[in-house]
């Protein structure tokens, strides 16, 4: 009868570990090789060299194969960072999104492109906008709605006035933290944040600083910078913004709603990156106006209902014309490339006074 074997101990797994890792770095390498000579194949072709579709391909294929035991989220995770590395190979995507460094729109735009983007920060979504439509950054990232606070106003506006279209979007789960230099919350006499995190935690501010004046700035990451100037502030920020900056988290995620998020969109030129190819699960943005006249806006649902199209947003905003005239932010659920879609799209156009397709994108899981 033989005898049983011995279970390794921590100093085998270790070993075992550190092989396992050298055998990663290898294939890792070689795969970076394979993708430098894609990289130039692209840029012998003109091609984009970042392709949000191809990505989800990637990663769809990659966790339908996971046998485990690493999660999906997490396997999802690893290989976006894998091709975000390999991408900065063949051309360094630039990007440009709210800062200072810690903000939640930088935290979306890491979700969407990797690690390895070269992030270009911004002093307001103005500027995120105005960098993306001169070149000076290929892609953008624009806050435009809360789950709790709804849309981001300045960022439709700058919609209707720019050259840039949608290929994407991130939804984030948001978790505000009051931080400042020191561990409690006695004497604060101000508290900074952008204005949609004041307003989002309005309820908690009323009740637990009732007399600390509500300071509104460019970004939370912009509070949380200037908190650190000053012990009597006190900013609302992500924990990393806290980490940026050295400061302590006095109350954990001190936001009205539980189930807070924001979206956020990917905003290009189109000639850096056209319509993404259709996926099943997409959105349609657009930005019309109707002549003023009555009904002109219950009109505009006839082509979607005709046409079995479901509206998912509704927005307005003035014209500034000062003949009580409006813009109309759409969201439609289905790509331009499916018939029924195209056939909607087609009527209601002809039925506006101005039209604008914004973009067709995949939606955010």
């Amino acid at each position: 009868m033989s005898e049983p074997q011995a279970s390794p101990d921590l100093a085998q797994l270790r070993v075992q570990i550190d092989s396992i890792d050298q055998q990663l770095l290898q294939l890792l390498n070689a795969r970076a090789h394979v993708a430098e000579q894609v990289g130039e194949i692209k840029k012998r072709e003109g091609s984009p060299f970042f392709r949000p579709d191809r990505v989800a391909q990637v990663i769809e294929k990659i966790t339908r194969a996971n046998p485990g035991p690493l999660k999906d989220v997490h396997v999802s995770a690893i290989w976006r960072e894998i091709m975000s590395a390999c991408l900065a190979l063949e051309s360094p995507q630039r990007v440009a999104v709210l800062g200072p460094e810690g903000t939640f729109c930088e935290q979306a735009a890491l979700e969407y492109f990797g690690g390895a983007a070269d992030l270009m920060y911004c002093n307001s979504f103005d500027e995120v906008f105005h960098a993306t439509a001169a070149g000076s950054a290929q892609y953008g990232v624009v806050g435009v709605e809360n789950s709790n606070e709804g849309v981001v106003t300045r960022s439709l506006d700058m919609f209707l006035h720019t050259p840039c279209h949608v290929v994407g979007e991130v939804s984030l789960l948001v978790r505000h933290n009051l931080l400042r230099l020191t561990s409690d919350a006695e004497n604060i006499e101000a508290v900074l944040a952008h204005p949609q995190a004041l307003a989002q935690c309005h309820a908690w501010l009323s009740k637990h600083l009732p007399h600390a004046e509500r300071r509104p700035v460019n970004s939370n990451a912009e509070g949380a910078r200037m908190a650190a100037t000053n012990p009597a502030w006190a900013g609302i920020a992500s924990e990393r913004a806290g980490q940026q900056f050295g400061l302590h988290v006095v109350a954990h995620a001190i936001q009205d709603e539980a189930y807070n998020r924001t979206r956020f969109a990917i905003i290009c030129l189109p000639h850096t990156l056209a319509t993404p190819a259709p996926t099943g699960r997409d959105c349609t943005s657009l930005i019309i106006s109707v002549p003023n006249r009555p009904g002109a806006v219950h009109d505009l649902l006839v082509p979607l209902k005709k046409h079995g199209v479901s509206m998912t947003r509704f927005e307005s905003r003035p014209a500034r014309t000062g003949q009580w005239e409006y813009y109309f932010y759409i969201d439609i659920a289905g790509h331009p490339s499916q018939p029924h879609v195209a056939q909607a799209l087609d009527e209601l156009q002809h039925m506006c006074a101005f039209y604008k397709l914004l973009g067709s994108y995949p939606t955010a899981a």
